[in-house]
């Protein structure tokens, strides 16, 4: 059987793929066998440009290619890479095209038009944020993923951190976090953008902003811990004390006051734990009167307050009790113990 195949693949192949060392495999249609190749870098990045302005993406990627891969170290060689993702992203591999470009920067920075290859890789990042698919293997469409699109805009930080698409990246970051619901991170994000470009009002003013927003949003979810509120009460105050002019100063406040009663809500429930489920009347009182601090004038406060004028006298009996049962442990140690059981015991 392998033999036949051997035999038959003359036959059945349409063009033929033919291997060059340091190149790999190429697909070559009939009749253009190495028509594209050069014998010098320039010549050859030549070919690659024309192919790609005639939208000949095929050849300009093999042309590209073999100028990256014969010729590295050569004045060429940024500029063809470079022209490698621009042939990837046409194609709509758009995430084999964010790679070339990265590469194109991390080997030939001298050499690559950096704002224009930055704003193709936000283009390519933007896309992914909006729901593009990522391909498996680069060409099966599988599945969006903001965990990979958050990693794209990181690269893009990292190029580029105070050229003008660092703070977009860097609040974008935020953005992709927020869609897969990882608001810890999303805060993360949001307050590095506040802290690093906090010289740029306009741009730390909306990160923290956002950061609270974020707090906010984990607020509402089954599984946040009680001490978010107070984190995203933390952030908004930061963000009025920081820019007492800025216009959603009245929609913070009003966020804030629903951030206290629900850190009065919280309180209360853990109250009622305490005293329904423990019978624990002190600790009880404790997370009523955390209620009442919070917000005195939430929808607790008033039961509140009538729960702490019912679990005084039992708070008190009950550490009374705690108080004598601790004395009792304590005289029972310090009592001398007899070294003959058959004599008495001078304690009694």
């Amino acid at each position: 059987m392998v033999f036949l195949g051997i035999v038959l693949f003359p036959h059945i192949c349409p063009a033929p793929v033919i291997y060059r060392p340091g190149e790999g495999w190429t697909y070559e249609p009939v009749g253009s066998e190495g028509k594209w190749t050069r014998n010098r870098a320039k010549d050859q990045l030549e070919v690659a440009t024309q192919a790609f302005e005639r939208k000949d993406y095929g050849t300009a990627r093999k042309a590209a290619n073999r100028v990256v891969k014969v010729w590295p170290l050569s004045d060429h060689a940024g500029a063809a890479q470079y022209l490698l993702g621009r042939c990837y992203e046409a194609r709509r591999q758009d995430e084999r095209a964010f790679k070339e470009y990265q590469r194109a920067m991390a080997r030939h920075p001298k050499q690559v038009n950096y704002d224009e290859t930055l704003s193709r890789q936000m283009v390519i990042a933007d896309r992914f944020l909006a729901g593009q698919r990522f391909r498996l293997w680069g060409y099966v469409p599988f599945l969006p993923s903001m965990d990979k699109t958050a990693k794209l805009y990181e690269d893009l930080v990292r190029n580029g951190p105070y050229h003008s698409t660092g703070p977009e990246a860097q609040m974008k970051i935020g953005t992709a976090r927020e869609k897969q619901k990882d608001f810890p991170n999303a805060v993360k994000a949001y307050t590095r953008a506040a802290d690093r470009y906090s010289d740029r009002q306009e741009i730390a003013s909306e990160a923290l902003y956002r950061a609270g927003m974020a707090y906010n949003k984990e607020v509402k979810t089954a599984e946040y811990d009680q001490g978010v509120a107070g984190d995203a009460i933390n952030t908004f105050n930061d963000f009025k004390a920081l820019y007492p002019q800025d216009p959603r100063g009245s929609e913070v406040d009003q966020i804030i006051v629903a951030l206290r009663v629900e850190q009065a809500r919280g309180a209360f429930q853990t109250a009622e734990y305490y005293e329904k489920k423990q019978k624990n009347w002190q600790g009880a009182m404790v997370y009523y009167n955390e209620s009442l601090l919070k917000d005195p004038n939430s929808p607790y406060a008033e039961k509140a307050r009538e729960k702490i004028a019912e679990l005084t006298p039992k708070a008190e009996a009950q550490a009374k009790r705690r108080a004598e049962r601790e004395q009792k442990s304590r005289d029972a140690e310090q009592r001398p113990k007899t070294l003959n059981p058959s004599l008495p015991d001078p304690g009694n």
